[in-house]
């Protein structure tokens, strides 16, 4: 899965979980909280996103994510990682 398919993911989980939020909105560069995110929404979006990408990684492993492009980041790589094993 390629890092725009996981920044798709991500957008979606973002928009249903803050619905105030515009797709224009979300970018790589923004950090969830620049959205409005308080911390259990943050890391109901790394739950989902997870889940829908088919992970199961330790909460952890987010903690110095601090844009969406880190949180991509760690996503993809999980992704291919697990193709691999």
């Amino acid at each position: 899965m390629t890092k725009e398919q996981v920044f798709d993911v991500v957008k979606k989980v973002v928009m249903e979980i803050l619905p105030d939020v515009e797709s224009e909105q979300i970018s790589m560069e923004k950090s969830l909280k620049d959205l409005g995110a308080n911390s259990i929404d943050r890391m109901e979006v790394t739950t989902r996103s997870m889940e829908e990408l088919g992970l199961e990684l330790p909460q952890m492993t987010f903690a110095k994510v601090g844009n969406i492009e880190g949180l991509v980041e760690v996503l993809s790589e999980n992704c291919i990682a697990g193709i691999k094993s």
